[in-house]
């Protein structure tokens, strides 16, 4: 007798989703609405810009993007966000250094003033 293999559903979960059990297959893919795009927009905290970039640089970023499995406007993204940071704690660092080197002259400023 040959047994009947039950069909197990995927559940809506975020497993499923993130295994690409969910959501990979391209036949199932299309545009949201522009309501439903401003509210993901909006809770992503992302806003929609016009920027013109050499072609080459496009290509290369989405030779990296097949890399690292994603698209290269998330990549593009990301790599502008790390250079942000990056930038700011280069602030940051040199602010502190500033500050490091004046305080050594306060110092000596304080002990003229208790010597005299």
């Amino acid at each position: 007798m040959i047994a009947k293999m039950k069909k197990v559903k995927n559940h809506n979960t975020a497993d499923v989703w993130e295994s690409g059990d969910l959501g990979r297959d391209i036949k199932h893919a299309r545009a949201a609405d522009k309501k439903r795009g401003s509210q993901i927009d909006d809770a992503l905290g992302l806003q929609m810009i016009s920027i013109r970039l050499e072609k080459d640089l496009i290509e290369s970023y989405k030779l990296l993007g097949t890399k690292y499995d994603m698209g290269y406007q998330p990549l593009m993204r990301e790599a502008l966000k790390r250079f942000v940071e990056g930038e700011f704690k280069l602030i940051a660092s040199e602010a502190l250094e500033k500050q490091k080197a004046a305080k050594p002259k306060l110092n000596t400023i304080k002990r003229i003033k208790k010597a005299a």
